[in-house]
């Protein structure tokens, strides 16, 4: 029998390493997805792809486009479509200021992680900022040296 524990731990499905590479993360939120049986099912084996991802707003609501869901090996004609636009939910209030900073500033909207928490399909959606070319330099720079920081301390041990 499982425990209750077991129930409540997130399980992580997808995430979008390049991300936080390309975009400056300003701000994130956590959505459900609207999905379908054979989505879910697919989702429980670990068949997404992320990526490509990304949010946008029409007639007040959050979209997700490009999600690559994998068709469900036994869905037969019930199968869904693999990069179907899908509906976010959020609270009302979140989805109004998050139509204000998109609309507004410019910004991105970008999943970052894709996971069942509590058996639910979730995902967290950052606003973002694009990064220029000099940024990602720095980016970069800034892991090497943390990088050789660790192996310094590592190597003192």
């Amino acid at each position: 029998m499982p425990k209750s524990d077991e129930k409540d731990a997130i399980e992580p499905i997808a995430r979008n390493k390049r991300a936080r590479y390309d975009y400056h993360i300003l701000e994130t939120w956590e959505a459900g997805i609207v999905l379908t049986g054979t989505e879910v099912k697919s989702l429980r084996n670990g068949k997404a792809t992320i990526t490509d991802a990304y949010g946008i707003i029409k007639d007040g609501e959050l979209w997700l486009l490009n999600l690559h869901i994998s068709p469900y090996t036994q869905g037969h004609q019930f199968n869904h479509e693999p990069e179907r636009t899908r509906k976010l939910l959020l609270h009302r209030k979140e989805l109004r200021r998050l139509i204000g900073a998109v609309e507004r500033q410019g910004l991105t909207l970008i999943p970052l992680d894709l996971y069942f928490k509590h058996g639910i399909a979730k995902v967290t959606m950052a606003l973002g900022k694009g990064k220029q070319q000099h940024d990602k330099r720095d980016t970069e720079r800034e892991r090497d040296a943390d990088r050789e920081i660790a192996r310094a301390v590592s190597r003192r041990r």
